[in-house]
């Protein structure tokens, strides 16, 4: 049996959780809604995150665009997708929710801008 101690980023409560896997059986304590229960559960099964970064601009009127990934993608993709997005740029304009890099690290998530940037 293995226990694991963690904080649930599902909610601004925070609450800490242990999570004990016992063969198949994974058990979650301490959270105080469903989403702590959830969140325990895939972290110790497969952990997933969100991406930020930012791509530089060109012929924008600021040099970089803030980006992120879609939606979360496998943790051990986090490198890979960081390599795509430091090759990456796009030119101005840029609108919040444009395609910068499509199947980012072939994840199928694409990165997509978060801010608009307009031409120089």
């Amino acid at each position: 049996m293995e226990k694991r101690e963690l904080i649930c980023i599902g909610c601004p409560l925070g609450c800490p959780l242990t999570v004990t896997i016992d063969g198949e059986k994974i058990t979650v304590a301490g959270n105080t809604c469903k989403r702590g229960e959830d969140y325990g559960k895939k972290e110790v099964t497969n952990p997933t995150r969100v991406v930020t970064s930012s791509v530089p601009v060109d012929g924008g009127e600021i040099p970089m665009v803030s980006v992120k990934t879609r939606e979360d993608i496998p943790k051990g993709k986090i490198f890979d997708c960081m390599a795509e997005i430091r090759r990456a740029s796009i030119k101005a304009p840029v609108h919040i929710g444009d395609v910068v890099i499509h199947d980012c690290a072939g994840t199928g998530v694409d990165i997509i801008a978060t801010k608009n940037v307009a031409e120089q």
